[in-house]
């Protein structure tokens, strides 16, 4: 009885969302302030305790925004200054194919931005990007969140499977991590392989003319290269170099190979095929809300690209270990804003890394741009000013949203949350349901909290208690979960309102998580499969 109250907020967001069309931000609200009652009236958490996890909820939803903020602003001052133009050129140099350009920018580029700095960072560039070279801003909300996936479990140099490794204690036992890495690595280098190839069929039959997924197929030689130009090396660091790096180097290498083939001509359909006249788009295509034009430029195909280098380069060297920059950005005063017992509470701690953030190195290679660029103040202003009113439309879904997060993990005197009474409901099933469920545990926290790592943080120990008493190898639920995890990108409601923000799509997060619930289910079902067949033919870690 419990879980199912656990899971009605839940619920109630999916229906308003993908049912009705409501924007997330009342979808949230309405769930947040539903949660608030159940956790106050059935788990006897009194409302002070109610408020203090809300406010720690909102007050972290600073960071999303921040990386929002960023990404959007920079966008906008490549869009006034011209580069965004001269970008556009030299995509359609490459190859003025759609289909070719949303294998390379939307899985190698996305893939890259995530292994760098994870958090949403990748669709908020990747869509954006995709617009102005003509994608219909729908179709480039739901690549760029598809193809977030499966570089994420090892997104943001490793941060999903160092978050459970520390939840579990296993962070100094090699052999643990060496077999973690290789079993997460393995279902998604098969599975992302054909990802490329299932986001052009969904694309050509929701978002053409024709309806059909011949174009799709026509395509499908250089969509299946692009997905084995990352596979393959992302699979091999995984198993011998190391997860931190893995996602990384295989983006690396898909990004080179994606674009050298596609200006030889290697495997690109010999018809180009595009979206057709923007004035001929459905609606349900176009954004819903206004987004400014393109400034025309004549800027030097490098120079554009500079503040992208910047940021790559920038993310890369922060998020290194080794170099010490992580470590002094994200540890020390006055980079570390912190605000201890929130209401008393002395477990709800909030620290905001503003100096670490993605999005901060997006507002500082934006200014940077001003100046090499050469802007002028009224381009400047525009640029901001557009950008705040991008914004404002998703602030409100991002404060309730991880608001409700963070009242559903809260924990009664009885040390159980409602988030942990959903899970436990679906993990008491028998071994053989189980393995299918697994996966989905991981979509849920992901669908959630916006995040694999909070997904990872939030079930890893119950994933492993349960492979534990079903005599699962516990290595195999735990993979499972991590890849459930990065699948949940896909469909997670913060990821969608970040997207739709950037691209002006507001309004319209339910319609796109609906679509991308296809491959998300593909994706997962999948996953399951191959771990039924490793598990049941009786294969060791």
């Amino acid at each position: 009885m419990l879980a199912l109250l656990a899971f009605i907020p839940i619920l109630l967001t999916l229906i308003l969302m993908m049912v009705f069309n409501w924007p997330a931000k009342w979808c949230l609200l309405i769930s947040w302030i539903l949660a608030s009652i159940f956790a106050l009236v059935f788990w006897d958490i009194d409302i002070i305790a109610i408020l203090a996890s809300s406010l720690f909820g909102m007050l972290s939803s600073i960071d999303v925004l921040i990386i929002i903020l960023g990404a959007i602003l920079l966008m906008n001052t490549l869009k006034a200054s011209g580069a965004t133009a001269s970008i556009n050129r030299g995509f359609m140099n490459i190859c003025p194919d759609k289909r070719v350009q949303a294998c390379i920018i939307g899985f190698s580029f996305c893939s890259f931005i995530e292994a760098a700095a994870g958090f949403g960072t990748p669709a908020a560039l990747a869509g954006p990007l995709m617009v102005s070279l003509g994608f219909p801003p729908m179709a480039a909300a739901m690549i760029a969140l598809v193809f977030d996936s499966t570089a994420v479990s090892f997104g943001a140099v490793g941060t999903p499977i160092t978050s459970a490794l520390n939840a579990l204690g296993l962070s100094g036992n090699e052999i643990f991590t060496e077999h973690f890495s290789f079993w997460t690595a393995l279902p998604h280098a098969i599975i992302s392989t054909f990802l490329p190839l299932i986001v052009l069929i969904m694309t050509t039959k929701f978002f053409s003319k024709e309806k059909s997924i011949k174009p799709a197929i026509e395509a499908a030689p250089f969509a299946i290269f692009t997905g084995l130009s990352f596979s393959i090396p992302m699979f091999l660091t995984a198993t011998f170099i190391g997860y931190e790096f893995a996602s990384l180097i295989g983006a690396l290498v898909s990004i080179a190979l994606t674009v050298i083939a596609a200006k030889k001509r290697f495997l690109v359909p010999k018809n180009t095929w595009d979206f057709g006249d923007p004035n001929n788009w459905n609606d349900d295509w176009k954004a819903s809300s206004e987004v400014s034009p393109i400034a025309e430029s004549k800027m030097s195909l490098t120079k554009a690209w500079i503040p992208y280098l910047l940021v790559a380069l920038i993310l890369v060297l922060t998020r290194i270990p080794q170099l010490g920059i992580k470590d002094f950005l994200s540890n020390t005063f006055p980079f570390v804003i912190n605000i201890n017992n929130i209401l008393g509470f002395k477990n709800l701690d909030w620290n905001l890394k503003w100096a670490y953030l993605p999005g901060t190195f997006f507002i500082l290679v934006a200014i940077i741009t001003n100046f090499m660029h050469k802007m002028d103040k009224e381009k400047i202003k525009q640029s901001w000013k557009d950008t705040i009113k991008q914004v404002s439309g998703a602030a409100l879904a991002l404060l309730f949203g991880l608001a409700l997060v963070e009242v559903l993990k809260f924990k009664n005197s009885e040390d159980v949350s409602m988030m942990v009474e959903m899970a436990n409901a679906l993990s008491k099933v028998g071994k053989e349901l189980y393995i299918l469920i697994s996966p989905f545990i991981g979509v849920l926290g992901a669908f959630v909290s916006g995040s694999a790592t909070v997904s990872m943080n939030l079930f890893s120990n119950l994933q492993f208690d349960t492979a534990l008493v079903l005599e699962i190898p516990v290595v195999f639920i735990l993979s499972m979960q991590c890849v459930g995890a990065a699948v949940g990108n896909m469909v997670c409601i913060n990821n969608a309102v970040a997207a739709s923000a950037t691209i002006g799509t507001v309004g319209k997060e339910g319609k796109l998580i609906k679509m991308n619930a296809i491959p998300m289910v593909i994706y997962t079902v999948l996953t399951a499969v191959i771990f039924y067949i490793v598990i049941f033919l009786n294969i060791k870690p």
